[in-house]
């Protein structure tokens, strides 16, 4: 038998794909080096998961509304004294002080409290539900309810006659059919939103099942 009757060699190939082989976790790439292997997709802003970056988009939006309201209230009850009006748009819309122990339109003026446990309630629910939220619309309408929530909240809480009776600082009078202030102008602006987003059929959060995105894992070094 000559060389050339003799089987050839068989050449082993590692397979990179078997369980618990070396390298099995982060697979290869031409040249020899490891390939980096995700969990799952990430956010392109960082490896902050949506969630997250969503809930602080929804808190950044709601104390931007805290503070302005509250900045408003401020300079209302420094400026404006009793019956003193400034004309803002004719007679349609001026600036009148007027402190509210009630709701809209001074429904309720009797039981303050349970307004205060209102506002602390839904304070909570819409935080609650932010955090679940996986649309940027959404996040934003949640965030303009969930400041003018917390703004009436500390009124309610802070100001006079007393904790948990405070009456509600509103400055802005509409032709005299209702006084209100910034707070209420954002929780209107985020009830419409959610509204709209309702009605064109926009998810606030993720479909029953489906898992957020993690954070991605650090690439396995190869063993000899």
């Amino acid at each position: 038998m000559n060389s050339n009757d003799e089987p050839e060699a068989e050449t082993t190939v590692a397979a990179t794909d078997t369980p618990g082989a070396p390298g099995a976790e982060t697979g290869a790439v031409p040249g020899g080096g490891p390939a980096t292997a995700t969990a799952g997709p990430v956010d392109a802003g960082g490896t902050t998961p949506p969630g997250r970056r969503l809930f602080r988009s929804a808190l950044a939006v709601a104390l931007a509304l805290l503070l302005v309201d509250q900045a408003t209230k401020w300079w209302a009850t420094s400026a404006l004294g009793d019956s003193e009006t400034i004309q803002v748009v004719g007679d349609t819309i001026r600036f009148l002080l007027v402190y509210n122990p009630g709701a809209a339109f001074s429904m309720g003026t009797g039981v303050t409290w349970v307004f205060t446990v209102f506002a602390g309630v839904a304070a909570v629910a819409i935080g609650w539900y932010a955090w679940r939220v996986r649309s940027t619309p959404w996040a934003y309408a949640l965030g303009l309810l969930l400041g003018g929530a917390t703004s009436h909240f500390g009124d309610r809480l802070l100001r006079q006659p007393g904790f948990g009776h405070g009456h509600v600082v509103d400055f802005i009078d509409y032709s005299g059919f209702f006084v209100g202030n910034v707070a209420d102008i954002g929780i209107f602006a985020g009830a419409v939103t959610v509204m709209v987003l309702s009605f064109k059929g926009i998810e606030a959060t993720d479909p029953p099942g489906r898992k957020e995105p993690t954070e991605p894992t650090e690439p396995t070094e190869p063993t000899d």
